[in-house]
């Protein structure tokens, strides 16, 4: 099948199949006479579990590493899990940095008026260097302002 229909077929658009090719992450199609792309359906296969990989927010090199342990049948699944928690650990700090900066935002938008004068605590904050560092608390900045601290 052609790139368009193994990009349809597969849920991986055609610019990232070329960029997968390009990058090593996948081997190089087959060409046709006409020089157009050909994918087997274990091509196709092989960029499901990519795109499934990518969903599940590994990163390009993560998912290149999963590929090989999924092409080597003499794998330990022990190392298939060591990937796998490491990615869950990498999640759950994001996670947390995002709450974070979630509720800093929540609570500079409870200082804010929203009303017709110029005076804004989040504009106020943002202008703020923000080196992150306190003493006065986690959200706090020396001025007293709140502070988001990764």
């Amino acid at each position: 099948m052609n790139i368009g229909e193994a990009a349809k077929t597969s849920g991986v658009s055609a610019k990232m199949i070329r960029y997968y090719e390009q990058t090593g992450l996948i081997p190089k199609a087959d060409r046709r006479d006409s020089g157009y792309r050909d994918y087997s359906p274990a091509d196709v296969h092989m960029l499901r579990f990519i795109r499934r990989a990518r969903d599940l927010g590994f990163a390009v090199a993560e998912i290149n590493e999963l590929l090989s342990l999924w092409r080597d049948k003499s794998r330990q699944s022990a190392d298939v899990k060591r990937i796998a928690q490491a990615h869950i650990a990498q999640l759950r700090e994001r996670i947390d940095s995002l709450e974070q900066m979630a509720a800093t935002l929540g609570t500079l938008a409870d200082c804010c008026a929203g009303d017709d004068r110029p005076d804004c605590p989040i504009l106020a904050d943002l202008e703020e260097p923000g080196d992150g560092a306190s003493a006065s608390g986690p959200f706090t900045s020396k001025t007293g302002r709140l502070r988001h601290r990764p």
